[in-house]
């Protein structure tokens, strides 16, 4: 019996699972890109900023898209609006090669192509969501989130260590094939095996209306507000530290590319751990007080490790500490958020919720950026011969990273403490 109840819940599953699979596999060819691109950038650059300008171009089309890209979601076709843009951001991928190959590519051209992309992946996610939705039972919610977190943490894991391995080895040119190859992949697995129920209450109404209907939505549910509100000022945290992490590993004299690409890897290799955690936890009596509870501990271990240590191991088990609790965090979110948004609205809320709690992640990875090179890199080497700053934070370049660190740790704290107090209301209900 129990065998039978297994089968069944695979055969209920197989449709994600096949999405699921490619679209993961797609996404880490994409990801490899993106990271080898961003090594490239800082070899030829050396500066924090300009290499977070690439992450800022990839999520700006979030803050000024997302609204109405959603009420486009719900208006067309979801299966041939995720074809349709797959497609287009593989063409501006075949541009990058191309500029590449003929010794043409500059950093803004990298700008322009990522700004093609990300709103290629602005179109695209909310239509994702809402099939991810349409594709498997109520019950099988939590698995299923459980599932993209596993392949978000593979992702993690992979792509520093395989980008840097084909980088190095065979340049940016296989680098870019690889991610090609895992498109047409995906593609074809998503236009010839995948059928995508329709929303019978899909509206014809204009996408302005459209839009408006999510943002009242979230305006009349203020316990899906309240989250994403709370989440956007994590993402601002987490952002600044990405855009500081190169000029941070990079330069420091046990670091590298190499070492780069392992810490980052290690963030992977946490969320697999958490990703596990969540297969096996019961489910909490109250999953709002779960996500507040997971980032507290996130934002006050992971930047004060690396803040003040010098050595690679500890920047490893920082990322661990500061990443393994995130698909804890993500499944109860994505359960109260599914549970709670009719699915007939889903497209629109969730790109409303992609304009609130995205449009911090290129502000923050501005701001790491910014930080580290006209901030804190010049605050350290004027102030090289203290004693006090030296002994905590390190010389040299690095040393002003490192005191961004520090002071991302200490904001993260601050905010999560500060909307403790909003989210304790929702904390004593169960959902």
């Amino acid at each position: 019996m129990k065998n039978r109840i297994t089968k069944t819940n695979l055969k209920d599953l197989r449709p994600f699972l096949i999405l699921w699979s490619t679209q993961s596999l797609s996404q880490l060819g994409s990801a490899m890109t993106a990271f080898a691109l961003t090594l490239w950038l800082y070899e030829q650059t050396g500066s924090s900023l300009k290499t977070a300008t690439l992450t800022i171009c990839s999520y700006a089309p979030y803050v000024l898209m997302s609204i109405f890209a959603g009420a486009i979601s719900d208006r067309f076709d979801k299966k041939k609006t995720m074809l349709v843009c797959d497609l287009l951001a593989a063409l501006s991928t075949v541009v990058v090669l191309g500029l590449y190959l003929t010794n043409r590519l500059e950093g803004w051209h990298l700008y322009a192509i990522n700004a093609v992309s990300g709103l290629m992946n602005t179109v695209q996610q909310p239509a994702s969501e809402v099939t991810t939705t349409l594709l498997i039972p109520k019950e099988q919610y939590q698995r299923a989130s459980g599932l993209q977190s596993l392949s978000r943490s593979m992702i993690s894991i992979l792509n520093p260590l395989l980008a840097t391995a084909v980088y190095g080895l065979a340049g940016l040119e296989l680098v870019i094939a690889v991610d090609l190859g895992t498109f047409v992949v995906a593609f074809l697995a998503l236009l010839l095996f995948i059928r995508i129920p329709v929303v019978a209450s899909d509206k014809r109404e204009s996408v302005l209306a459209l839009a408006k209907e999510g943002i009242v939505f979230l305006k009349n549910t203020p316990m899906i507000l309240t989250m994403i509100l709370f989440l956007s000022g994590i993402n601002l945290v987490a952002s600044a530290f990405d855009g500081a992490l190169p000029g941070f590993v990079i330069p420091n004299p046990k670091g590298g590319t190499v070492v780069l690409g392992v810490v980052t890897s290690f963030a992977g290799i946490a969320m697999i751990f958490g990703s596990l955690l969540v297969s096996i936890l019961p489910k909490p009596r109250n999953r709002m007080r779960v996500v507040y509870l997971t980032m507290l501990i996130s934002m006050g271990t992971e930047n004060f490790m690396l803040a003040f240590s010098r050595e690679p191991w500890v920047w490893c088990m920082g990322q661990v500490i500061g990443w393994v609790l995130v698909p804890v965090m993500s499944a109860n979110y994505d359960v109260i958020f599914r549970s709670t948004v009719p699915v007939e609205l889903q497209g629109r809320v969730y790109a409303c919720r992609n304009t609130l709690q995205f449009f911090t992640i290129p502000v923050g990875l501005f701001l790491g950026g910014y930080m580290v090179d006209h901030i804190f890199e010049p605050f350290m080497e004027r102030h090289q011969y203290s004693e006090t700053l030296v002994t905590l934070f390190g010389y040299g370049k690095g040393s002003g990273a490192a005191v961004v660190m520090f002071v991302l740790g200490l904001a993260g704290v601050i905010h999560c403490l500060a909307f403790g107090q909003k989210m304790k209301q929702y904390m004593y209900k169960d959902k």
